[in-house]
């Protein structure tokens, strides 16, 4: 605490001013950014030495890639790779294992049905999505690090994935088609939808060896929930006509939404009775179970499985009226047992699908880490998200070679999973956090039980069952708009960029929303970062903090001196309001000096700027063109007779400076550690200068 101002008056004939310290008194001289190198850290190399210790740190990460491949290095290589290694070994099975094992069954009933109708909105037959509920659970439960995250089937990534397939693979205009062609048809959907998993899960594998997990940092969340409760509405649109009976083409493209009600309005006079009556009835069961299941997880041992009661009834009533042939209902049909034969995707067909495949990819990335950071504050564990980038990478990639389509985690069976696990008896007795680790290999033995044995009970199913469990699971989804008034409250920014993003997924499409959204998120922070503006700071009485002038505390201005802040990044696009605010407050122009701009009383009368402090603590970071800025400031400064001195910046701020040629126009003297270093030398200089400066209480 050195050099700070006092609570005077202007001194009196004969007087001496004091304009140093409260007390009179100074405790230290005022710090230079080179003379605390001297006295607090490394004396400033030699270039030889510099390039020295850069050699030598090549060298440590030479050694460091070479240990990777010794034996303990191998090791410690597999063991962030593959997690279950190092949780396994620790894994508590008398205790959590019942919650496991009831939170894997459960999730994977819902899976079952589930993954079927998630394959119609995909375009290709249920039991592909029966796949899609398998191999990708198996594979996140051995890579994954997120302990609660319940993969397989996403809704968004459904209606984004059969977007795509129909637009690649559409269908015959006049839409009789054969047995045959309608499973020629099919096999060409799903070669389309197995090479976009192949794609995405490529893309992440390429984001994963460049390290490229921080880039879910962009997808923000409101981008992320408006993306998702605007697809639950595109979905909801999708399947109106399964659920009156209408064969309607799928609309594709922008506005498909509103071309799709525009169809259905014109053909609802042609609705099937009879799957109406069933689509009524599914929803009647399926949405009362949903709030009862949200309301009383609590006192649940386990959440009532609608979906898969739903199905069994449908089935039986089915079967037993004969509806698919008296009233033309549409079903399942035969699942055919077992699983397919492993086959590499087409490869001529990736050059189509690679536009497509992006935005799968950022989706499944932002929503599966997203929903794992979640649950990993929740339960005071960390997540590796270039280990995520690594399993959904994995999984898409290896799951598209058994004809699966793209896959991520689920909001509405994660959800369920934790419920599930953490809500038995006996982890209430015990007191124990679910960890769940376990549970994706028993929602993986319920679905294969289904695939190997089960599959001929699922022949009468109705389709329009199957749409109403689409429905129904994005309830969680369209309940996010709750969120919008509170959001409002907190920042009106991130409300703006929701109702883009949302107004955007459903006018248009849902690829297209994310990109508008992405887009209109970015460009809000660097709309902010342009209009932040320079504070003008003053002293507070009786302490050694410097505070806005505008806050209309008692503050302390010294005539001659102006102290600012300038609180944003100094780059390219503020280069610009940087000049014209430091203009505007030192009255600087190109004609000359002109009068400075004071930020104090309106009657305080404004004397010339003889030194100027601009503290830059707030300037993260500076690219070429705000150095440049910078350093033409302090040859403007110069040439008005103003004694710049820049505090408080930092080493990379300082270094971009510095190879701009800032030390050209400024001394290492006028560099300084603090504002109240600058401050204090500041006015060591106008007491020196003469005639006596006097304070003035703002």
């Amino acid at each position: 605490m050195s050099g700070l101002l006092g609570a005077r008056t202007c001194p009196g004939p004969g007087e001496a001013s004091d304009l140093k310290s409260p007390r009179g008194a100074r405790f230290r001289e005022p710090l230079t950014e080179a003379r605390f190198q001297q006295l607090f850290g490394d004396a400033e190399q030699e270039p030889e030495l510099l390039a020295e210790s850069r050699l030598s740190l090549l060298c440590r990460l030479w050694r460091r890639r070479a240990r990777a491949c010794s034996g303990p290095g191998a090791w410690r290589l597999l063991l962030a790779r593959l997690p279950p290694l190092r949780w396994l070994p620790h894994y508590r099975w008398r205790a959590w294992l019942l919650g496991d094992a009831v939170a894997g069954v459960t999730v994977g009933i819902v899976h079952v049905p589930q993954g079927m109708a998630f394959a119609l909105l995909t375009s290709v037959p249920p039991v592909f999505g029966l796949y899609t509920s398998f191999f990708p659970v198996l594979i996140y439960t051995l890579l994954g690090t997120g302990r609660h995250l319940s993969t397989g089937t996403f809704a968004v990534l459904s209606l984004m994935t059969g977007s795509a397939v129909e637009r690649l693979v559409p269908e015959p205009l006049g839409g009789n088609l054969s047995g045959i062609e309608r499973e020629q048809l099919d096999a060409q959907r799903v070669g389309a939808a197995a090479a976009m998993a192949f794609g995405s899960g490529a893309l992440m594998l390429g984001m994963f060896a460049l390290q490229l997990g921080v880039l879910s940092t962009f997808l923000s969340e409101p981008v992320v929930k408006a993306l998702t409760s605007g697809a639950a509405l595109h979905v909801l649109v999708s399947q109106l006509p399964s659920l009156l009976g209408l064969p309607l083409p799928r609309q594709i493209g922008c506005f498909a939404l509103f071309k799709t009600l525009a169809a259905v309005l014109t053909a609802l006079p042609r609705s099937n009775a009879a799957e109406l009556t069933i689509s009524a009835l599914s929803l009647a069961l399926l949405v009362p179970v949903k709030e009862l299941n949200v309301r009383f997880r609590d006192r649940l041992p386990t959440p009532i499985p609608g979906e898969i009661v739903m199905v069994l009834l449908a089935s039986v009533l089915c079967f037993t009226s004969s509806l698919d042939t008296r009233y033309n209902v549409q079903i399942v049909g035969l699942l055919p047992g077992g699983f397919p034969r492993p086959l590499l995707p087409n490869l001529a067909e990736l050059p189509r699908i690679v536009a497509d495949s992006l935005p799968v990819a950022l989706v499944t990335f932002a929503v599966s880490a997203s929903l794992a950071s979640i649950y990993a504050d929740k339960y005071s564990y960390t997540i590796d998200s270039n280990q995520e980038l690594l399993a959904h990478g994995v999984s898409n990639l290896i799951s598209s070679l058994f004809a699966c389509f793209p896959n991520s985690a689920t909001l509405a069976t994660t959800s369920l999973l934790v419920d599930a696990g953490g809500n038995t008896q006996l982890l209430r007795l015990r007191s124990t956090p679910p960890t769940l680790q376990l549970a994706g290999l028993f929602s993986c033995v319920v679905v294969l039980s289904v695939l190997l044995w089960l599959g001929p009970f699922f022949y009468y199913l109705p389709k329009a069952v199957l749409a109403c469990i689409n429905i129904s699971s994005m309830r969680q989804m369209f309940f996010q708009m709750q969120e919008l008034p509170q959001l409002w409250r907190i920042s009106r920014v991130d409300f703006a960029v929701w109702m883009v993003t949302w107004v955007a997924v459903v006018t248009l499409s849902v690829d297209l929303g994310l990109a508008v959204g992405v887009v209109f998120s970015m460009m809000t922070v660097v709309c902010r970062t342009q209009r932040v503006q320079c504070l003008a700071l003053g002293l507070a009485e009786g302490t050694e903090l410097y505070r806005p002038l505008r806050e209309r505390h008692k503050l302390l201005q010294v005539p001659g001196l102006c102290i600012l802040s300038y609180p944003t990044p100094l780059y390219f696009g503020t280069r610009r309001q940087f000049r014209r605010t430091l203009e505007r407050h030192l009255g600087l122009r190109e004609g000359g000096k002109e009068t400075p701009k004071t930020d104090g009383p309106p009657d305080a009368v404004a004397e010339p700027i003889r030194v100027v402090v601009l503290d830059c603590s707030g300037i993260t970071f500076a690219d070429a063109a705000g150095a440049r800025e910078v350093v033409q400031l302090a040859r403007r400064c110069r040439d008005a007779g103003i004694h710049l001195l820049l505090a408080q910046c930092n080493a990379s701020v300082l270094e971009t400076l510095t190879q701009a040629g800032l030390l050209d126009r400024v001394t290492p003297e006028q560099l300084f550690v603090s504002v109240q270093d600058a401050a204090a030398h500041a006015l060591e200089r106008l007491e020196s200068a003469g005639p006596k400066s006097c304070t003035v209480w703002v």
